[in-house]
């Protein structure tokens, strides 16, 4: 069984002074940029079944925005996929805010067995970093960029059994709206 690891980098965020950092909230372009990357992750068949996001306040509104634009593709209206069946698992997990690949890694790993395709929301630079750890020969060296989408194709039947070097990417992609 194949099974997909989605990492998204959030959407473009604004820099309020006197705003905590976790707190940032999505610049307009951002919003727009999430609702283009649900767009290509549903049109691409790379509908989630789980979701794992930063509970920072930046990812969350990207995940929002990635939920809404893939619930309103062809593909969750003819009832396909995770979407269409209610939605994926989403879990807010601070140590995608605070971690770093590795974390992000064992995080992956504990995902029901039942899930097809895990997307990560996060932040840089652990969010790359892991894109890195998966595949270091094909993964950007630059990173992601905001909105920045790396789908890893994985050759396990469980989650625990993700490793280094073991899931190549498939698809890249920056979301602009």
């Amino acid at each position: 069984m194949t099974k997909r690891v989605v990492l998204l980098r959030h959407a473009k965020a604004e820099r309020p002074a006197r705003i905590a950092d976790f707190d940032r909230p999505l610049t307009a372009r951002g919003y727009a940029d999430a609702g283009a990357a649900g767009a290509w992750l549903a049109n691409g068949g790379h509908l989630p079944s789980a979701v794992i996001c930063s509970p920072a306040k930046r990812t969350r509104q990207t995940w929002h925005g990635v939920a809404l634009a893939m619930a309103e593709t062809p593909a969750a209206k003819a009832g396909v996929g995770a979407e269409a069946a209610g939605g994926p698992v989403v879990s807010y997990e601070p140590s995608v805010y605070e971690g770093d690949a590795r974390e992000l890694l064992d995080l992956i790993q504990a995902v029901d067995p039942a899930a097809a395709v895990v997307l990560l929301i996060g932040h840089n630079p652990s969010i790359s970093g892991l894109s890195r750890l998966l595949d270091p020969v094909r993964a950007d060296p630059d990173g992601l960029r905001t909105s920045g989408i790396a789908v890893h194709r994985l050759a396990v039947d469980e989650w625990t059994q993700l490793r280094p070097s073991r899931g190549p990417i498939e698809a890249t992609h920056t979301a602009r709206s």
